[in-house]
């Protein structure tokens, strides 16, 4: 039943991410920073959006904040994918029932690898 499933559109901007929910509206707005820490064998997410903006300058230096798309395109795919599940998750619930249908708006003109 199509009527009990989220229906999800979110514009993947290089500034701000925002997230729109059918019969809601515009349900989230932030940025799309990412705050992340870097060990030897892997990339751990730390905070996301407005927390990890609020973290540029003040991180210890394991953490680093970064935007994880740059002129329009996906610089860091894992961090990107990580930003977009937090931020699906936030919005749609954690533990829904039904997952969201979403649509994803990307740049005019970028290539099938970006």
């Amino acid at each position: 039943m199509a009527i009990f499933t989220p229906h999800i559109a979110i514009d993947l901007g290089t500034v701000n991410i925002l997230v729109y929910e059918q019969g809601r509206g515009v349900v989230l707005q932030e940025p799309a920073v990412v705050a992340v820490r870097e060990d030897e064998d892997k990339t751990t997410i730390v905070e996301v959006g407005r927390a990890a903006k609020e973290m540029y300058g003040r991180t210890p230096e394991e953490i680093e904040v970064m935007r994880p798309l740059r002129d329009g395109v996906i610089a860091d795919y894992f961090v990107t994918q990580g930003m977009l599940e937090y931020f699906i998750s936030k919005v749609a619930g954690r533990f829904s029932l039904r997952k969201p249908i979403l649509m994803i708006t990307v740049p005019y003109g970028v290539t099938s690898v970006e």
